[in-house]
């Protein structure tokens, strides 16, 4: 697996160093956030690590870049434990967050949990080492329920024929849970479950945000798709 690994701290990058090449993951290790901006851009990686604070730009700004052009998997690394810090960099479409000091196992651990819930490449899944479980789906394989298509296999989602553009790739997971149980009451347990898997290690307050970006990505001011059952989860309402 391919991985970029933006830290400025030469402990933490020595630390993670030895685990990776252990794992045989292939690490490129950066200092600076404004380096990491190119490597970003210009090339493909399977996996991005990302400190919170770095010089030149910071982890916060980088990952939002990643989203706006891709879909790669990406962890923070941080010292900030307030829950307002963490809910910020989910929001900006990080997969998960790992609060320093942290145990590489950890992180690998985490990583895996992410991974997991990508449908990735098969090539890239050994690369990784991942036992990655996917569904096999055919090209004519649709899901539809009333106005919304899913194709599967594309991964592309329409809406009254409108395409819906830049979900995550746990943003279609859960629309597609949605979408297959038209009305059906999910609470955060269940999503968490469904989605993340049950080595997950975050926390509830992670759907919630995910269902926010969600609902702002597929709903319209005069139509939400996803709608809170207040006290018990969130169904698709269509």
């Amino acid at each position: 697996m391919k991985l970029l690994v933006v830290e400025d701290d030469p402990s933490v990058c020595e630390m993670l160093r030895l685990f990776f090449e252990k794992e045989q993951y292939d690490a490129t290790f950066i200092h600076n956030g404004l380096t990491a901006q190119h490597y970003i851009r210009d090339s493909d990686w399977d996996f991005i690590i990302l400190d919170w604070m770095l010089p030149g730009k910071d982890g916060i700004a980088l990952c939002r870049e990643v989203r706006q052009t891709k879909q790669t998997p990406v962890i923070l690394l941080t010292a900030k434990d307030q829950e307002n810090d963490r809910i910020l960099g989910l929001e900006l479409g990080a997969d998960d967050y790992v609060t320093k000091p942290f145990s590489p196992m950890e992180l690998i651990a985490r990583m895996k949990a992410v991974l997991r819930r990508y449908h990735l490449h098969p090539a890239s899944a050994s690369a990784a080492g991942v036992g990655v479980q996917e569904e096999e789906f055919s090209k004519d394989d649709l899901l539809q329920y009333n106005r919304i298509a899913i194709n599967i296999a594309a991964r592309s989602i329409t809406i009254d024929g409108q395409p819906v553009s830049s979900l995550t790739p746990k943003e279609f997971e859960l629309f597609r849970l949605f979408v297959k149980h038209p009305k059906k009451v999910f609470t955060r347990e269940q999503l968490l479950e469904s989605v993340w898997g049950y080595d997950y290690f975050g926390e509830e307050r992670t759907v919630d945000v995910h269902i926010k970006r969600l609902r702002n990505k597929v709903s319209r001011p005069e139509r939400q798709l996803i709608v809170t059952v207040w006290g018990v989860g969130y169904k698709l309402e269509e």
